[in-house]
């Protein structure tokens, strides 16, 4: 079943970051060092929920195994977010995944990792964002649910979104307060950058608008 779409499309991950701050969410809901690397235009964004997939070694024997390949079972709808070993140096998605994550109507993948075929995602226009990419693929296999990404746990159901500026998870419960803080937070800084823009200065508009 497709997910129905969130208010918090309309918002930048900055605005976003900027109210999960004012809740209390560790940096913002951040996962650092994750860039978009497909596809070119830097105007693509992603806001869906979370479809979780933890890599693990293929020497971990005692991993749970997945009966189907986790990119079959992705939901409609869904960014597909995947943790793989931090000392993982092969990529752990390519271009063949992205053609069968178009198929499945998920909306982007969000790798804590690597990937590789970049010519690919980005002749498919299909939004990837990763740490980093590689040339080898096929070390580390897919088990169930991906949680940590520290310092953010992302469960699944929760709102990813990712654009050029970086990736912020949002937890599903704080959806509706985001939006009303991302909203407030939007309209201050309008205000602030119109009085900046008229040589008001930026500690004096700051004091005025934002109360420090």
């Amino acid at each position: 079943m497709a997910h129905h779409p969130s208010p918090l499309a309309d918002f930048s991950t900055c605005e976003i970051s900027d109210a999960l701050i004012k809740l209390n969410i560790p940096h913002g809901g951040l996962l650092p060092d994750i860039h978009m690397l497909s596809p070119s235009p830097s105007s693509v964004r992603i806001c869906s929920p979370a479809y979780t997939v933890q890599m693990v070694f293929a020497s971990d024997k005692d991993a749970p195994k997945l009966a189907d390949h986790f990119v079959d079972t992705a939901t409609p709808g869904s960014a597909v977010v995947i943790d793989a070993p931090p000392d993982a140096k092969n990529a752990v998605w390519g271009g063949l995944m992205s053609a069968g994550a178009i198929a499945r109507s998920a909306t982007g993948v969000i790798i804590s990792g690597r990937c590789r075929d970049l010519a690919e995602h980005r002749a498919l226009n299909f939004p990837v964002f990763a740490r980093a990419h590689s040339t080898s693929v096929n070390l580390p296999l897919p088990g169930p649910g991906a949680h940590s990404f520290p310092p953010v746990r992302v469960e699944p159901g929760d709102w990813m979104i990712a654009d050029e500026d970086g990736v912020v998870c949002v937890p599903k419960h704080l959806e509706d307060q985001v939006v009303q803080l991302a909203t407030n937070g939007r309209e201050i800084d309008a205000r602030c950058m119109e009085d900046i823009k008229l040589g008001k200065g930026v500690q004096a508009s700051f004091k005025l608008h934002r109360g420090k």
